[in-house]
């Protein structure tokens, strides 16, 4: 994933707990998949509900502040990629769901609340418009209404997202160096 763009959900609620997310009873398998029918499982019964409005959908879900506080579980994280999420923008995230995004492939943007707030209101305004995310420059724009900012991710979890690897791919990917410093190490002992 280098960049994404794409329409978005605007969910401005703020301290949005993982049993929010995905009910604890939905909590006994180890797949990932089948996981999106039970995203906001709870809210999704309601016809008001922004996932039952046909005006918003895409690949970010903008959402209010403390996103992915309560306990700690991955399905939250796997029942929002499993519903097609591929980014949660937000001003900040619980640090346990931050990082199991970040370990899953679903990209946590932090932003101001200041332009939180402007993306919201550009999605009131038009359901349709486009935000784009490019994770090289770590940058979310809003093209149609000249709205940029700057995000921060750890170099690591960047490299991982952009090549697609989770920790044990990255290991795997320096498989050639590993051996060449073992090598060298087993001839100065030796």
């Amino acid at each position: 994933m280098k960049q994404i763009e794409s329409t978005a959900v605007p969910l401005p609620i703020e301290n949005i707990d993982t049993d929010q997310i995905i009910p604890a009873r939905f909590l006994k398998t180890v797949k990932k998949e089948g996981l999106g029918d039970k995203l906001f499982y709870i809210w999704r019964k309601k016809p008001s509900f922004v996932l039952n409005n046909k005006n918003y959908s895409g690949e970010i879900l903008v959402t209010g502040g403390n996103f992915g506080c309560g306990s700690s579980r991955e399905h939250a994280v796997w029942a929002l990629l499993d519903y097609g999420f591929r980014a949660v923008v937000s001003s900040s995230f619980a640090d346990i769901f931050y990082n199991n995004s970040l370990n899953n492939g679903l990209l946590p943007v932090r932003v101001s609340e200041k332009f939180l707030k402007m993306i919201f209101l550009a999605l009131k305004e038009n359901p349709k418009v486009k935000i784009t995310i490019d994770l090289n420059s770590q940058i979310v724009l809003v093209p149609g209404k000249k709205m940029k900012e700057r995000f921060e991710i750890d170099p690591y979890k960047k490299l991982c997202l952009i090549k697609g690897y989770d920790d044990v791919d990255y290991l795997l990917s320096l498989k050639d160096k590993i051996i060449r410093f073992e090598k060298k190490r087993k001839r100065r002992k030796g």
